[in-house]
């Protein structure tokens, strides 16, 4: 006896969750501004690392 594969079943689910919409599409990132933000993170790490060490020292 062979069974389909079955990957959703609409009559399976919580009645609450069946009145939720469905979840938004994934939002495609070109990765243009990729640069823009690792030069960000290094500016924002570089100035904790400033303001921890000097806190020490003073």
């Amino acid at each position: 006896m062979q069974r389909r594969l079955v990957l959703t079943n609409e009559g399976a689910g919580h009645p609450f969750r069946r009145t939720l919409p469905p979840p938004p599409s994934p939002v495609i990132d070109d990765g243009a501004r990729s640069g823009d933000n690792d030069v960000r993170l290094f500016l924002l790490s570089f100035a904790a690392f400033f303001v921890s060490f000097s806190t020490m020292i003073f």
